[in-house]
């Protein structure tokens, strides 16, 4: 791999994650929410907090196989051993940006699917149902963008990482800014600064998914006027899967560095 490459492509890495800080720098005020906030159940947050848990926890313990059977896994396993012959032997810049043109590639195929799944549901008023509809399309999701870049997605290690990228990535201003440099300590040192058991994870990324989906998962589950509020799988799959992409690049290309030492 060339240096120049590698230095261009770390550069525009930077810079992307810089714009993506600034974004969220502030959490947002949203109109529907406030309209919407005492309407809304007192029980509803933590009804979505435990279904998103549970169905975390049981595509770990039993969907992974199901998920995998919905895309061709030698396939995507093929496709990152012949991009990374192809940086191997040209080192191009162009070599480099391959991997994330397919993982960016990845990511707009399932927010699309995901927003017509939640509109859809939307429209006929279910909305917790579609909890477990949305996590599995995000986790197949976080999965793909994970090989994309050769990084295997089970096993505690990975998971504990794929959990924190989602859990970082609805996160806003202070609170953003020490989850993203968690995940780069670990991209750099491979340690945490905090160990957490995989449970606490899984539990603190459905916290983050069920604050963010509150409202919209209470409109949806009214027929009709729930498509707007399954319109917010497409808006928070696009967030999730924009981050993660970041994450995964990073880490890449953190490894392609060390290995070329």
């Amino acid at each position: 791999m060339q240096k120049q490459a590698y230095e261009k492509e770390w550069a525009r890495l930077q810079r992307q994650e810089r714009q993506l800080l600034q974004r969220r720098a502030r959490r947002r005020e949203k109109k529907l929410d406030n309209w919407l906030s005492d309407k809304v159940p007192d029980k509803l947050e933590a009804t979505l907090n435990a279904a998103f848990a549970k169905a975390f926890a049981l595509i770990f313990d039993k969907g992974t196989a199901v998920i995998e059977k919905t895309y061709k896994l030698p396939d995507l396993a093929e496709q990152y051993l012949l991009d990374s012959y192809a940086l191997q032997q040209r080192g191009e810049e162009k070599d480099l940006r391959t991997f994330s043109r397919r993982a960016g590639g990845t990511a707009a195929l399932h927010t699309a699917v995901s927003g017509a799944a939640g509109i859809g549901l939307g429209v006929l008023g279910i909305g917790l149902a579609d909890v477990a509809v949305f996590s599995a399309l995000l986790l197949r999701n976080v999965y793909e963008i994970a090989m994309r870049y050769g990084y295997d997605y089970e096993g505690d290690k990975e998971r504990a990482f794929l959990l924190r990228v989602i859990a970082a990535s609805l996160q806003w201003g202070e609170e953003l800014y020490r989850a993203d440099a968690e995940l780069n300590t670990f991209i750099s040192t491979g340690g945490w600064p905090e160990a957490k058991r995989l449970t606490e994870l899984t539990e603190e990324a459905a916290r983050a998914l069920s604050r963010e989906l509150l409202t919209m998962k209470f409109l949806q589950g009214i027929p009709v006027l729930g498509l707007v509020g399954g319109a917010a799988d497409l808006l928070y799959m696009g967030r999730i899967s924009e981050y993660a992409e970041l994450k995964y690049r990073r880490r890449f290309l953190t490894d392609r560095k060390a290995d070329s030492r």
